[in-house]
């Protein structure tokens, strides 16, 4: 790799690491501030709440780098651009090409974090997060499991499979023992409804009971139980898309279509996800026309400024778009790709700005 391609992709990294550790700190505080309803809630302190916060850092971050990216990038080739050195490298003979082609390598480095990351990192610290979280405000319950939710409450055991909405649940299963430990009836519910006074209404509800002469079989459209259970505490190992990886998502894609359920929400985080990660590379790219094209002789504060919005803008189209696209009727693959592919639009009707 040539010298000055080193020298870029070193300034590049640099003032990318820079603003993300800013970011990371504004969000560790927002986040900190957020828990502070909780803290006192049965064991759970302020030093709990740190170490929640510090183990979510991580997926906050491979949020937040395709933004810290771009604003590392503007930063960086703005203080190039300032100190002339871009127009001494031009003058070199280094073309526009070549400066696309080594960001685009700082760009694949970058998505090779923000993969690793994302894949290895992030998921089990989350949830080992949420775990802490939890354990400490409901420190009376017993809980099992890895894939979906398993607690005792008394005289119950009940298995969640999957959480499809904050307090509304799949795949609900229902044991009772007696106080020898005699299991008593085993149910099942296609799902569950939890309101605030933990009450659960469970639908298309089938139950069989065993007793001394047989067993006995009852069926009904819904069934409500009462349980201290609530669904902070339900949520905390049931399938969630920030809490998987691109393994995870797939595979439970592949798990859901079996069973002919909806898995348009996994696929547009997958799809989402996967967008990102070409929008990593795509918004260092972006950040060269800043730098020498007609904004090159515009202030510092001005590239950074208008490179927010374009990262704030791009930040809240995908999430609108991940949170409504099926409401709006839009395919899996174009509600993830679409912010992405309208970043790539500006990008090149940038470059061809650039003399």
């Amino acid at each position: 790799m040539p010298i000055l391609a080193r020298y870029i992709l070193r300034t590049v990294f640099g003032y990318t690491a820079l603003v993300l550790l800013v970011l990371l700190a504004l969000g560790a505080l927002f986040l900190f501030i957020n828990e502070q309803d909780d803290i006192g809630t049965g064991s759970y302190q302020a030093t709990q709440a740190m170490t929640y916060v510090l183990l979510n850092l991580p997926s906050f971050g491979v949020q937040l780098l395709p933004v810290a990216a771009l604003i590392g990038g503007l930063l960086g080739l703005g203080n190039l651009a300032r100190g002339s050195e871009l127009v001494v490298m031009r003058a070199s003979g280094v073309t526009t090409a070549q400066f696309c082609l080594w960001l685009a390598t700082a760009g694949i480095v970058l998505a090779l974090v923000m993969v690793g990351v994302g894949e290895f990192v992030a998921p089990p610290l989350e949830r080992y997060g949420r775990q802490i979280k939890v354990f400490s405000k409901y420190s009376e319950f017993s809980f099992a499991g890895n894939r979906g939710t398993w607690v005792r409450d008394g005289d119950r055991i009940i298995s969640v499979e999957q959480q499809s909405a904050e307090s509304r649940f799949g795949g609900i299963q229902v044991f009772t023992f007696d106080s020898d430990r005699h299991l008593v009836s085993v149910g099942r519910a296609d799902s569950a409804n939890v309101n605030r006074q933990n009450k659960w209404r469970l639908e298309n509800y089938v139950e069989t009971r065993f007793t001394d002469s047989g067993t006995e079989v009852r069926k009904a459209p819904s069934v409500e139980i009462s349980s201290a259970l609530s669904p902070d505490f339900l949520g905390l190992a049931v399938t969630e898309t920030q809490s998987m990886g691109f393994r995870d998502l797939l595979a439970y894609v592949e798990h859901l279509r079996r069973n002919n359920l909806d898995s348009g929400r996994y696929e547009v985080a997958f799809w989402s996800r996967t967008a990102r990660v070409v929008a990593l590379m795509l918004v260092l790219i972006l950040a060269l026309p800043f730098a020498l094209g007609p904004m090159r002789s515009a202030g510092q504060g001005a590239r950074t400024v208008v490179g927010i919005l374009i990262g704030a803008a791009f930040v809240l189209l995908s999430q609108t778009l991940e949170n409504s696209g099926q409401l709006l009727g839009l395919s899996p693959l174009l509600t993830g790709w679409l912010p992405t592919a309208l970043l790539a639009a500006l990008t090149m009707g940038m470059l061809t700005r650039v003399r």
